[in-house]
């Protein structure tokens, strides 16, 4: 499991954690009214595949059509941003400590899966959401979905 960073995290480093982040959360509708992660996934996801496309159009059309170049390319940049930012989002949420709610659900499942018989190492430091996310992924893939009802 991945343990709080010390010091300070680059802005590289927060990317890279948000697209591991956006990789390893479960796609269970189940979560979604408890976390916002599933909007904000599914949202960066449709970014990532599409902005770059719709900027590209954004400026195409400007250029083409003999428009100004100035808000056409202010519109490319902003269609740009908007998976960076969810990205950003993400790896920021990745590595913040898991509030006192949502810690005993973290060692709620982590019982259900000893008692299932799965083997997880120790917890290193404060709980992250990424240890989280970790932790449910395991639980939906060996457990059945009613472990969520108890929590």
């Amino acid at each position: 499991m991945s343990t709080l960073p010390s010091g300070s995290v680059s802005w590289y480093k927060i990317f890279q954690r948000g697209q591991n982040y956006m990789k390893a959360w479960p796609a269970e509708k189940s979560l979604a009214p408890m976390f916002p992660e599933h909007r904000v996934v599914r949202a960066t996801r449709f970014g990532v595949r599409f902005m770059p496309a719709v900027a590209v159009f954004t400026l195409t059309w400007q250029i083409a059509l003999g428009g100004q170049l100035g808000p056409a390319v202010a519109t490319a940049i902003f269609a740009c941003s908007l998976p960076m930012q969810g990205l950003w989002w993400l790896g920021k949420r990745s590595i913040t400590p898991l509030p006192p709610s949502l810690l005993t659900c973290f060692h709620e499942v982590r019982q259900k899966l000893n008692e299932a018989g799965q083997s997880l190492a120790p917890v290193e430091g404060v709980p992250t959401y990424q240890m989280l996310v970790e932790v449910l992924k395991r639980a939906f893939k060996l457990l059945d979905k009613a472990f969520l009802d108890d929590l």
